[in-house]
C-alpha cells in the first residue's frame, strides 16, 4: 500500500519516436510492410518445423523457439506504436508501462539465453559429436527450453521490483515510444543513483558478459571447424556465421542501451526502434535463409497447400 500511495502518476504521454509527420509515416508504413511480409514467415517457420518430420534434430526445435520468441516480443512494441502513430493523444497507463516493460524483459532476456542454448547445442555437435545424441536428447532439450523461460522471467521480475519500489508524483512524459527502464527511472521523484547502478548490473552487465561469452564459444567451433576435414565442414561455418550475425543483432542494441548510465542520446530511439521492432521479426527469416534444409521443407509444404 505504502508504494501505491507514493505513486500520483496513473498514466504516462509517450512522446513518440520522431515528431516529424513525413518520418512518422515512414516508419508507419516500414513497421506494416516488416508485419505484413515477415511476421507470417516467422509463423511459417513454426509450422514448418512442427510439421516436417526431418526436421527433429534439437537445432530445429530451438529455432523454431527462436521464431516464437521473437514473434511475441514484436507484439509488445509494434502493435501500440502503430495504433499511437494514429491517436492524438500518446498515452499508456501505469499498470499497462509495467506489464509493457515486463514482456519485454520476460521474452528479450529469454532469447538472450536461448542463443546461449543454440551455441551450446552446437558446440556439442561440432566439437563433441560422439556425445551430441547423449548429451542433447528430448528430455535435455525440454528442461534447458524450461530453464531460459525460468530466467527470462527472474531477470524480467527484478526489473519489475525495482521500478515498482520507485515513487512517481510529477512528470509523467516519456521521451520514448514505449516503456523501458532507462526513461521511467528519470521520472522518479527520488534519487535514483543506486536504482540505476542495480538495473545496469541486472541488464547490462549480464548482457555484456553474454554477449562476450557467445562469442568466445564461436571462436572456438570455428577455430575447430576450420581445422577439421570432414565433410559438413561448409555446412557448420554457415551455420555459425549465421549465429554469429543473429548475437550481433540481438545484444549489439541491447549494450549499447544498459551498459551505459541512464543519459539519453540521440542514438537512442532509433536503436531502440531496430531493437524492439525490426531485428526480433528479421532474426529467424536471416537463420532460415542460410539453411537449405528448413528452406526445402518450406518449399514442399507450400507446394502442397498450393496443390
Amino acid at each position: 500500500m505504502e508504494i501505491e500511495n507514493s505513486t500520483v502518476v496513473t498514466e504516462f504521454i509517450l512522446l513518440g519516436l520522431a515528431q516529424s509527420q513525413n518520418i512518422q509515416f515512414m516508419v508507419f508504413v516500414l513497421i506494416l510492410i516488416f508485419y505484413l511480409i515477415i511476421l507470417p514467415g516467422n509463423f511459417l517457420i513454426i509450422l514448418t518445423i512442427r510439421l516436417d518430420p526431418g526436421l527433429t534434430a534439437p537445432l530445429y526445435f530451438f529455432l523454431g523457439n527462436l521464431a516464437f520468441l521473437d514473434a511475441s516480443y514484436s507484439f509488445i512494441v509494434a502493435p501500440r506504436m502503430l495504433v499511437d502513430f494514429l491517436s492524438e493523444k500518446k498515452a499508456i497507463s501505469y499498470r499497462g508501462c509495467i506489464t509493457q516493460l515486463f514482456f519485454l524483459h520476460f521474452l528479450g532476456g529469454g532469447e538472450g539465453l536461448l542463443l546461449a542454448v543454440m551455441a551450446f547445442d552446437r558446440y556439442m555437435a561440432i566439437c563433441r559429436p560422439l556425445h551430441y545424441s547423449t548429451v542433447m536428447n528430448p528430455r535435455a532439450c525440454y528442461a534447458l527450453i524450461l530453464a531460459l523461460w525460468l530466467g527470462g522471467f527472474v531477470h524480467s521480475i527484478i526489473q519489475v521490483a525495482f521500478i515498482l519500489r520507485l515513487p512517481f508524483c510529477g512528470p509523467n512524459q516519456l521521451d520514448n515510444f514505449f516503456c523501458d527502464v532507462p526513461q521511467i527511472i528519470k521520472l522518479a521523484c527520488t534519487d535514483t543513483f543506486v536504482v540505476e547502478l542495480l538495473m545496469v548490473f541486472n541488464s547490462g552487465l549480464l548482457t555484456l558478459l553474454c554477449f562476450l561469452g557467445l562469442l568466445s564459444s564461436y571462436v572456438v567451433i570455428l577455430c575447430h571447424v576450420r581445422g577439421s576435414a570432414s565433410e559438413g565442414k561448409n555446412k557448420a561455418m554457415s551455420t555459425c556465421t549465421t549465429h554469429v550475425i543473429i548475437i550481433l543483432l540481438m545484444f549489439g542494441p541491447a549494450i549499447f542501451i544498459y551498459t551505459r548510465p541512464f543519459q539519453a542520446l540521440p542514438a537512442d530511439k532509433v536503436v531502440s526502434f531496430f531493437h524492439t521492432v525490426i531485428f526480433p521479426l528479421m532474426n529467424p527469416v536471416i537463420y532460415t535463409l542460410r539453411n537449405q534444409e528448413v528452406k526445402s521443407s518450406m518449399r514442399r509444404l507450400l507446394s502442397q497447400h498450393v496443390v
